[in-house]
């Protein structure tokens, strides 16, 4: 069998298996696989499995390895065993990495001209649709955008995404642009902010260039605004919008808008605004689970060349709650190496996540009191039980999360840790922060525990 041979096999399985999980789980991991080579011994098959990271690597390989050996026995009739490696797919004599199954039917443009157009746009270069992890928290809002990046103007138009801060709102309404400019380098798109059309519209009145200003707004194919819930309250910025919006629609262009809430809380929001907001799709898009969080991580850490291990990957994912805290926390970690010369530790990240509520969005300033207090009453537990020596996993469980949330995030030094909760010795705190970190990327009650005291913490 040649590369065509094997892409044509591979694509096949995808397909297979895309039916047998989620979307979110086959666009998050087995998507971002390929077959290399397949090797007969016997009356038996070795299929070597290419993995585009590590982490896509570890986890294909620990949760879907029966399910595409069994996938390959079908379609191969033999008897197949699997190997995993990380390798990037690349096209026959070309360095050059793409995935088998591109995710747009995409005709070749010249870079420079993709560059160009995407400044124009106001869009932001790493913010498309490969770059963004999927899972159930922004499942929709992922197939939404992608509709739309698809047929422009005509899927769900407008289409509306709100949610917290740093949940990847911005990202798929910039992807929907990357996508079109890819296409066709011509289109005529904008970005920006509620804020920055306010002030060009106070500009052209102040200046007298208001039928600039509309030029510039209404003869779109795709107008992307973030934070729309801004515009609310401002009577002549609503007015110029009403009309933007329904010059932009009606001559079939696109419009993306961005809001931390649904139309329908905008306060101060006209009734007709808001009436052709909800005309089209509402999506909102969660905080990121641990999986997510996960994915985003190593998306992350591999963008600014980092390798992290799995272990390192959950460590930074079961702290941290939102995904800019997770990209500030990546360059924050990669300062300390380059500035201080000193190697990439999970005692290194565990040193930074104890110092990083300095910082997080999410601060939790408290003392070791409120989160002996915190844990013993999440799990309904009195005091004395959780820090005396029973063993039983009832008790001893909370109480290793308990150590594991005073050396993570407040950041106290084991031997501290262990002085506190009944003058354990370091090397057993140690041992508890080990384990809750390991269960933190295998068990999704632990995370949602750790979630949870967090946030009654931060509260």
């Amino acid at each position: 069998m040649n590369k065509n041979d094997y892409d044509k096999l591979w694509k096949d399985t995808l397909e297979i298996l895309r039916i047998s999980v989620s979307d979110a789980t086959f666009k998050t991991y087995l998507f971002h696989t390929h077959l290399i080579d397949i090797k007969e011994i016997g009356d038996r098959i070795i299929a070597q499995i290419g993995c585009e990271s590590i982490f896509i690597k570890q986890q294909v390989e620990q949760r879907y390895f029966g399910l595409i050996q069994d996938t390959l026995n079908k379609e191969l009739e033999k008897q197949t065993d699997l190997t995993f490696i990380v390798k990037q797919y690349s096209t026959p004599n070309s360095d050059v990495s793409e995935k088998p199954s591109p995710l747009f039917d995409q005709p070749k443009i010249n870079q420079e001209e993709i560059d160009e157009a995407l400044k124009r746009a106001n869009l932001r270069l790493a913010f498309t649709f490969d770059k963004f992890a999927v899972s159930g928290s922004n499942q929709l809002a992922h197939a939404a955008a992608e509709a739309v990046a698809q047929n422009p103007g005509n899927t769900y138009n407008p289409l509306f995404i709100y949610g917290g801060v740093g949940v990847g709102k911005s990202h798929l309404m910039h992807a929907v642009g990357h996508a079109m400019i890819q296409k066709n380098t011509n289109s005529k798109i904008l970005a920006c902010t509620a804020e920055d059309f306010t002030n060009d519209i106070v500009d052209g009145i102040r200046n007298k260039t208001t039928s600039e200003v509309r030029k510039k707004y209404r003869k779109l194919d795709a107008l992307f605004i973030d934070d729309i819930q801004f515009i609310a309250g401002k009577d002549t910025a609503q007015e110029e919008f009403f009309h933007t919006f329904n010059a932009v629609t009606s001559a079939g262009g696109q419009v993306i808008l961005t809001s931390d809430r649904p139309p329908s809380e905008i306060s101060k929001l006209e009734d007709r605004l808001r009436s052709r907001f909800e005309a089209g799709l509402i999506v909102d898009v969660s905080p990121p689970d641990f999986e997510l969080r996960s994915a985003i991580v190593q998306i992350k850490a591999e963008e600014r060349k980092v390798v992290l291990g799995n272990e390192q990957v959950a460590l930074i994912a079961g702290n941290i709650t939102s995904a800019r805290e997770i990209q500030g926390f990546i360059v924050r970690l990669i300062t300390e190496i380059n500035f201080k010369h000193v190697p990439l530790t999970t005692e290194l990240i565990q040193s930074l996540l104890g110092k990083s509520d300095e910082t997080s969005d999410i601060k939790i300033k408290v003392n070791p009191e409120d989160v002996i207090n915190s844990v013993a009453k999440y799990y309904s537990l009195g005091k004395k039980q959780l820090l005396s020596e029973s063993r039983q996993r009832p008790i001893a469980r909370p109480r290793q999360i308990l150590m594991y949330i005073l050396k993570t995030q407040v950041g106290l030094p084991y031997q501290e840790v262990g002085r506190i909760i009944g003058g354990r010795d370091h090397t057993t705190v140690m041992h508890a922060v080990n384990k809750v970190t390991q269960l933190l990327s295998t068990s999704v009650d632990i995370q949602e525990d750790i979630k949870g005291i967090r946030n009654s913490l931060s509260g």
